[in-house]
């Protein structure tokens, strides 16, 4: 059964491609169904595309760290919430992503699913903190992009959001 989930994506900075909605509900419909989490209702996420200068604010006012990053998650439910409603906001930076695609020699499409999936794992309460986190949630996010037919994300690179 596909889990309900309204994707709203917003556009505000930065040079992003027109045709990323179907990628974009594509990635975050599979991360919620197979996040090993029971979804108890329709979702809501939110998605903002934006670019660096604008990424850069969010993680300092947010996270304290004066740098744009790839990926920014923003959960809106605790952990003993019921799995329903809007589960949170994700946001992607432009520059980042299309740098780090050509460092890591992936598509722009891959990179931009990968971050999402990365991105709803967060949302959804994976973290990376240790190391035994970091595998399981870099596990996790291999099987969701194996089965949304793109290759391991990871091949030999850890994705850093920091």
């Amino acid at each position: 059964m596909t889990a309900q989930l309204t994707v709203e994506i917003a556009i505000e900075n930065g040079d992003w491609p027109e045709g990323l909605q179907p990628i974009a509900e594509r990635a975050l419909v599979a991360a919620l169904e197979h996040s090993g989490y029971a979804v108890d209702g329709p979702c809501e996420i939110s998605v903002l595309l934006t670019d660096d200068a604008s990424q850069r604010m969010l993680n300092r006012e947010w996270r304290g760290k004066d740098k744009p990053t790839n990926v920014l998650s923003f959960p809106a439910l605790d952990a003993d919430d019921p799995l329903e409603g809007l589960l949170g906001d994700i946001s992607l930076a432009y520059e980042t992503l299309v740098r780090e695609a050509a460092e890591l020699e992936k598509p722009f499409e891959h990179h931009f699913a990968h971050l999402l999936v990365h991105g709803m794992l967060h949302v959804l309460g994976y973290d990376h903190l240790s190391e035994e986190e970091a595998l399981a949630m870099e596990a996790r996010e291999t099987d969701i992009m194996g089965l949304l037919g793109y290759p391991d994300p990871y091949d030999g690179q850890v994705l850093v959001d920091d």
